[in-house]
């Protein structure tokens, strides 16, 4: 546990994760949330927009220069494809396909026929594929992203001399979150610098007060402490590599 004062472990009743609801309930969150009896909420403080397939033309991207493209979210998968559909562009069934996760690779299945296609994958991030991207030196990778692209990606891609084009397919907005105003939660978990941002978009005399703060990622947590606010739930770290273990880890603790 990381805080700057003892007093702040305070017993936690109520959580609210800065992500959208997810889908079904498999979410590790839910089985937190009914083995610790707390208030579990989701609210998205960002989401994306696509960009019309006009605008990107006036970048001057040509789809059909590329023999592979990266793929860092499930965000991006779908705006490629949304890109693809809306210029009329038929994907080659020779494209291949570099994922930095299992995850996203095996939602490429909404696309494409998974088995008929050539799909690399990683375990988190673009240096995971180094192996993998070692073999294809020669190709012409697009890298679908948003206008608050991964940089440390794209700079360790630069870096490793791979030739690929940033094609900004969708923009972060900041989602309206007025109705919180009046509502408050023990522990806040984020997971994003554009969260964050969007806390204080919103709410721009927000002080933290009690509310203990959760943080996934190092960019993310820079984040925080460059608004001044407490960290206390980091992660990954080597006893926790997930945000849910690491809040469990800390409910744990002050909960007893």
């Amino acid at each position: 546990m990381q805080t700057s004062d003892v007093e702040r472990a305070k017993k936690v009743k109520s959580i609210l994760v800065t992500l959208p609801k997810p889908e079904n309930d498999k979410s590790p969150y839910f089985a937190l949330a009914q083995k610790y009896n707390l208030k579990l909420d989701f609210r998205g403080f960002i989401h994306v927009e696509g960009i019309p397939a006009r605008e990107v033309r006036k970048d001057k991207l040509n789809l059909a220069d590329f023999t592979a493209v990266i793929f860092s979210s499930r965000n991006a998968v779908d705006h490629f494809f949304r890109i693809c559909e809306e210029m009329r562009f038929e994907v080659s069934a020779d494209m291949k396909y570099f994922c930095i996760s299992e995850t996203i690779a095996l939602y490429l299945q909404k696309y494409i026929q998974y088995r008929k296609r050539k799909i690399f994958f990683g375990k988190q991030t673009a240096k995971d594929l180094e192996e993998v991207l070692k073999k294809h030196t020669k190709e012409n990778f697009i890298y679908p992203c948003s206008d608050v692209a991964n940089e440390e990606a794209q700079s360790w891609l630069t870096e490793n001399g791979y030739n690929f084009t940033p094609a900004v397919l969708f923009r972060t907005v900041v989602s309206d979150l007025s109705d919180l105003a009046e509502v408050f939660y023990d522990v806040i978990v984020f997971f994003s610098p554009s969260s964050v941002q969007s806390l204080y978009d919103n709410f721009p005399d927000f002080k933290q007060n009690n509310t203990r703060i959760a943080a996934f990622g190092s960019s993310t947590q820079q984040a925080l402490l460059e608004h001044g606010l407490i960290l206390d739930i980091p992660a990954p770290t080597p006893k926790a590599p997930s945000m849910t273990m690491a809040v469990e880890e800390y409910v744990k603790l002050v909960n007893k």
